[in-house]
């Protein structure tokens, strides 16, 4: 596997590849991350991923700081799966002066749910995002990238991004990578005690019940919507969690259904002091 410290070199690695495959990541990774790597492995002549934790995307009060850096593990995974080539840059590198061009995501999609409760995430994500695809796909008439449909909102922005500013790269969505007992694998997953750890699926049948109650409302889902959702609320509640949002929507932009809709439930909420998210198309 090679690694590129800089985007002159990445470049130099990537100049006889003719459809780059790369899967962005924030490091720390696990068996999630692993099988983008797979599927990206399929649909392009060279595998990319990269190693890099985004200031832009955080919060001043979020983990930063904290958030597990793992690198020498992440190496030896991404080259027992294959991975051609890793881009792992410090902040001097991708950001050698202050950020004052961003991506401003529309808002209808960008300033709900994360959105809402994380101000500025969509922005940190489309601006890092850009960056590292023009640093991977400058010059090439086509690429593709992979995300994993567990940021589900995430995956929504960066399409509409890639299409509105009709950039070459196929935008592929990988199914969520799950626990045997169905907990989303997330790097944050890491922070849980073991007690919280047995508790966190929580979050995912509550989201699988509201999924099947709104199935179940039929044509009268619009009305009865706000009950179910509170109900799944205090569900949460009631074991301790700290819920921002479980909520049905339509699958196509993530506003609020019409009966006949294609549906995803979608939940975020906090386990003692972890922040987990999940969906769940229905």
């Amino acid at each position: 596997m090679l690694i590129a410290r800089t985007i002159d070199e990445l470049r130099q690695h990537l100049a006889a590849a003719h459809k780059p495959a790369f899967v962005p990541t924030m490091g720390n990774l696990h068996e999630g991350h692993l099988t983008l790597l797979r599927h990206a492995k399929t649909l392009g002549d060279l595998s990319v991923a990269s190693i890099f934790v985004n200031r832009l995307q955080f919060l001043p009060h979020e983990d930063f700081d904290s958030y597990p850096r793992t690198w020498a593990g992440d190496c030896a995974q991404l080259e027992a799966e294959g991975c051609d080539l890793l881009f792992a840059p410090d902040e001097a590198e991708l950001y050698p002066q202050p950020q004052t061009f961003k991506v401003h995501p529309d808002p209808v999609l960008a300033n709900i749910l994360e959105g809402q409760f994380r101000p500025g995430f969509f922005t940190g994500v489309s601006t890092v995002v850009m960056k590292l695809f023009t640093a991977v796909f400058a010059g090439k008439a086509q690429g593709v990238a992979v995300f994993g449909k567990k940021d589900y909102q995430q995956l929504m922005v960066i399409r509409q991004m890639v299409r509105q500013f009709a950039l070459p790269i196929d935008i592929s969505g990988v199914d969520t990578c799950r626990a045997p007992d169905g907990l989303a694998l997330s790097s944050r997953n890491g922070y849980l005690s073991a007690t919280e750890r047995a508790e966190a699926v929580q979050l995912s049948l509550a989201l699988r019940q509201l999924g099947q109650d709104a199935l179940a409302a039929g044509p009268a889902l619009p009305a009865q919507l706000p009950l179910l959702q509170a109900q799944a609320m205090d569900h949460l509640r009631q074991r301790g969690w700290q819920p921002d949002y479980l909520t049905v929507r339509r699958r196509q932009d993530l506003q609020a259904p019409q009966a006949g809709d294609d549906l995803v439930v979608l939940g975020a909420a906090k386990l003692g002091a972890t922040r987990l998210i999940d969906n769940w198309e229905v």
